[in-house]
């Protein structure tokens, strides 16, 4: 593509001051009008290079992420307006998208622009004259690998998508720009083609972690490769009848009609691959330490404190790719509870997210199974009252009466969730015998004192929450340690090889259940076969490809409960119009008694339909482009 001293580099991008200070988004001065001014030297190609990577969708965003378009999370009352929320409710429209990232519409990043900018980086980084061949192979691997989690992104949440292979000339006709969507099939191969160029240019970490974490290494694109196989796998990309009339105007079959079980094997060899090397270059599951800040703790509490600090640690090592200019200080902020009495007046200290409780009843009891399947929990009697021991101190507050729901349950409960009874350890409390205790009914620390200054569900996140932070009693202020929101980890990857190698092959080989118990061993539960084995009402579950199935399926739901794949996950799955249509409900949180706070409560009834699959194009670029096709339903 041939440009003019007059062609002019247009970057929407420095017109928001909140992101220009981050360091990715140091992008061309906009007093620099010209194409050959960035690629003139260096420094300023390093610069153009950035600004390919300031396109990646910022997750941590309250206003543009996807935390709040599922059932993950629920605010107390609907802010009107904000378009997460607007989609979870079933607001969704085709006048004016809400996080609609074809275009770029209010805070959402203009992915195509995006696309727009990595070709233009790749068509010129050549006239560079003082860039080594090294460096340039790897600016030009990473630039790659961006347009294949841009492909990968809009893939996901449009379905088949036009493939922008290189950008137009100047000279096209009015014609030429109207772009017409791609087959999944061929939208899924050119993003692997895309990767595994990639590859063979990208280091295995980078050179200096101050400066470089969150620039994409080899792992990261095979992680991303073996995640992306992995949904073209998946019921809704593979085979999927429900989209039998989805045709381009030419009559191009946007969906495949016939399911191919060799994508599964496919997807679980890329898997393999992407585990093989991580683990070779030492990537493991996060296992927390005692630092300088704890004392002595319980083994239940630093079981806890593995998983809850497998999301929050800094680049700890189970984190392949986390975005260093997607920072959670909001999202902290908004989690943490009024945990103390001393603190209560504090309005820095929100508290407003709650866990919807079919999340909740999601996770496991004690011996590592679903809580209607374990015979030794009562799962009719979940919402009888009942008193604590000093045997649940680690966990519930002794003599605190609370939920039966609440008590015998996993690890991963009591570090993902805050709730009336429970122990929250950390926020300046290292002592295993000396926490903080939420207290969540009316009249409490951490129950409703505003219309929106508690937890809708009585449930708060506390999985998002660093255990160091610590609100001052004597000023407005929330010390937090910030971190990057998390892309890929490890146990996602293992998650993801567990699901793709028993669609291709079965439980029969094993692998399935390595995998699985080595999560669950981090967890602090039992494995798979001694579980079902020796506590489930269903013992034999765990030996077909369909009982297993569904056991991956909750693995994934715990494990990465808060971390933004559940939404995905339902939908690939075909499941959304079951998961995502069940009440969102909790405690009935007006109440100052036990007796009358423990009812479990409907707060909204969510829809899902076929058209909810994907988001709709805006009708005005319909119009534009005869050549688009709408979604189905829209």
């Amino acid at each position: 593509m041939k440009f003019n001293k007059q062609t002019i580099i247009i970057l929407l991008i420095l017109a928001s001051p909140a992101l220009s200070c981050k360091k990715y988004l140091d992008v061309v001065p906009d007093n620099i009008a010209t194409i050959e001014y960035a690629f003139r030297m260096r420094t300023t190609a390093k610069k153009y290079l950035y600004t390919c990577y300031s396109y990646i969708p910022n997750q941590a965003d309250i206003s543009s992420g996807f935390m709040f378009t599922g059932d993950d999370m629920w605010y107390p009352s609907y802010p009107n307006g904000s378009a997460p929320w607007e989609i979870a409710r079933g607001s969704q429209n085709i006048n004016s998208p809400y996080l609609d990232y074809w275009n770029g519409a209010g805070a959402n990043k203009p992915m195509w622009r995006g696309l727009r900018e990595c070709n233009i980086f790749l068509e010129n980084v050549e006239l560079v004259p003082d860039l080594d061949s090294i460096e340039k192979e790897q600016w030009i691997a990473e630039v790659k690998f961006l347009k294949a989690y841009y492909h990968f992104f809009l893939m996901t949440l449009y379905g088949p998508i036009p493939v922008i292979r290189n950008n137009l000339s100047i000279a096209a006709g009015v014609d030429d720009v109207k772009v017409t969507r791609r087959s999944v099939d061929e939208v899924v191969d050119y993003i692997v083609e895309l990767l595994d160029e990639a590859s063979e240019g990208l280091p295995n970490a980078v050179q200096d972690p101050m400066a470089e974490n969150g620039r994409i290494t080899l792992p990261i694109a095979k992680a991303l490769k073996a995640k992306v196989l992995v949904y073209a796998a998946s019921p809704l990309f593979n085979g999927n009848p429900d989209y039998s009339g989805f045709i381009n105007k030419d009559g191009t079959q946007l969906f495949s009609q016939t399911s191919s079980p060799e994508k599964w094997q496919k997807a679980a060899n890329a898997c393999k691959e992407a585990i093989d090397l991580c683990e070779s270059l030492g990537y493991e599951l996060y296992k927390f330490t005692l630092t300088n800040q704890t004392l002595a703790i319980s083994e239940e509490t630093k079981i806890q404190m593995n998983v809850r600090n497998s999301f929050t640690e800094r680049w700890n090592s189970e984190v392949i790719w986390a975005d260093p200019n997607s920072y959670t200080a909001t999202i902290q902020n908004q989690s943490t509870p009024r945990y103390d009495l001393s603190v209560f007046g504090n309005s820095i200290i929100r508290g407003n997210w709650g866990v919807p409780l079919k999340v909740v009843s999601q996770f496991y009891t004690k011996n590592g199974l679903p809580i209607n399947e374990d015979k030794t929990w009562s799962y009719s009697s979940r919402f009888n009252l009942r008193t604590a021991t000093v045997a649940d101190k680690y966990c519930i507050k002794p003599d605190y009466v609370t939920a039966a729901f609440n008590f015998d349950r996993e690890p991963r409960f009591y570090a993902t969730f805050g709730f009336d009874g429970g122990i929250w350890y950390g926020q300046g409390k290292y002592d295993d015998n000396d926490t903080y205790v939420l207290q969540c009914k009316v009249g409490q620390p951490a129950g409703k004192t505003n219309p929106t200054g508690f937890a809708a569900s009585g449930y708060y996140p506390k999985k998002y929450v660093y255990y160091t932070n610590i609100a001052s009693t004597t000023a407005n202020t929330n010390t937090i340690t910030d971190y990057p929101w998390v892309l890929m980890r490890l146990s996602d990857l293992y998650l993801l090889y567990a699901e793709a190698i028993n669609e291709a092959e079965g439980p029969a080989n094993g692998e399935a259940y390595k995998y699985l118990n080595l999560i669950r061993e981090r967890a602090g539960i039992p494995t798979v076969e001694d579980a079902w084995t020796n506590f489930s009402t269903n013992p034999s579950k765990f030996t077909s490809k369909e009982g297993l199935r569904d056991i991956i399926h909750r693995e994934r739901y715990i494990e990465l409960a808060l971390e933004g794949h559940r939404r995905w996950d339902v939908r690939r799955w075909k499941e959304a119009p079951v998961e995502l249509t069940k009440p969102i409900t909790g405690w009935d949180v007006d109440q100052e008694t036990s007796a009358a706070y423990y009812r479990e409560k409907v707060i909204f009834r969510p829809t899902f339909t076929l058209k909810d699959y994907f988001w709709p194009i805006r009708e005005y670029d319909l119009i534009i482009n005869k050549n688009l096709v709408q979604n189905p339903g829209w």
